[in-house]
């Protein structure tokens, strides 16, 4: 198995604003499946009610660049070494999904995990867990924290979209 260069072309408009000054060669990741299915569940929401919120890997912005990925045992890999014994994955481009749901008119919000659950109380919540816990207990609740919430784990890599209607003023 390997890469190769087609013939095809991409509609420009799908493009991140930074694909113009891109070098031959960049590559951009389209997800047209992404949108299809966003935008199935932003109608519903639209119509029905409800939110929605969408946890991944991602970035908060589109850019040019390859997320792909295969994950085995634990570590990367080769996306083409060993075809259906890794996990294939991608980045989720956050932005994309946020505008097609505001096509909707719902209301989008993007943070990072470390800012969406420090908003949601991670803090409190784990000082709630720990206040009468031993020093033990206390330390595996704030390496959890760190994991869940740190710049240099999750907190970052991770990305989140909220979904809800709009709240018209009045």
């Amino acid at each position: 198995l390997h890469f190769f260069a087609g013939a095809g072309s991409v509609d420009p408009s799908l493009l991140p604003d930074d694909a113009v000054d891109a070098p031959e060669g960049s590559i951009v990741e389209i997800a047209p499946a992404r949108a299809a299915l966003m935008s199935a569940i932003a109608e519903r929401i639209a119509v029905q009610s409800g939110a929605g919120l969408f946890i991944d890997y991602g970035y908060l912005r589109p850019g040019v660049g390859d997320t792909l990925q295969a994950l085995r045992r634990h570590d990367h890999e080769d996306v083409l070494a060993n075809p259906g014994e890794a996990d294939l994955t991608a980045h989720v481009d956050f932005a994309a999904l946020a505008a097609t749901a505001q096509t909707h008119g719902l209301a989008a919000q993007l943070a990072t995990q470390g800012d969406f659950l420090l908003g949601m109380g991670l803090l409190e919540r784990a000082g709630a867990l720990g206040a009468g816990a031993d020093s033990k207990t206390r330390q595996t609740i704030s390496d959890a924290v760190e994991r869940l919430a740190g710049p240099d784990a999750m907190g970052k890599l991770f990305k989140v979209l909220t979904i809800l209607p709009a709240v018209e003023a009045g």
